[in-house]
């Protein structure tokens, strides 16, 4: 991530910038470089150790991920005619109300089904 003596060479003010846009605060005393660096230089590692440790973020468990393809296969394929009234929506059209309220529970459903799809494929990696 960061060479000791690439933020050796920054001065506090950067130091402090970057803590600020990473959300890593400084060990010890603010005011020293030091503990700007001693924060920059361990991050990377500390979060890599907590991922294993299964502290903050975590892989979900395979019972979990079976639970989301079993979702996936639930909500199941559009017909031939919802995939037209689905592209239809995407490009704005609507239909008058009632219909409306189902036309975009359609397209709510069907985005869900394209992320869930999406997260499984991720999760797989």
């Amino acid at each position: 991530m960061f060479t000791r003596s690439e933020l050796e060479a920054m001065t506090l003010q950067e130091l402090k910038a970057l803590c600020l846009r990473y959300s890593v605060r400084p060990t010890g005393n603010a005011g020293y470089k030091v503990s700007h660096i001693t924060s920059l230089l361990a991050f990377p590692g500390l979060a890599l150790h907590q991922l294993k440790e299964r502290r903050g973020l975590k892989t979900p468990s395979f019972a979990s991920f079976e639970n989301m393809s079993t979702a996936l296969d639930e909500i199941n394929s559009p017909t031939d005619e919802q995939m037209a009234l689905i592209r239809i929506s995407m490009e704005g059209k609507r239909m008058e109300y009632p219909d409306r309220y189902d036309q975009e529970k359609l397209l709510s459903l069907y985005k869900a089904k394209l992320l869930l799809e999406e997260l499984v494929i991720i999760l797989k990696q």
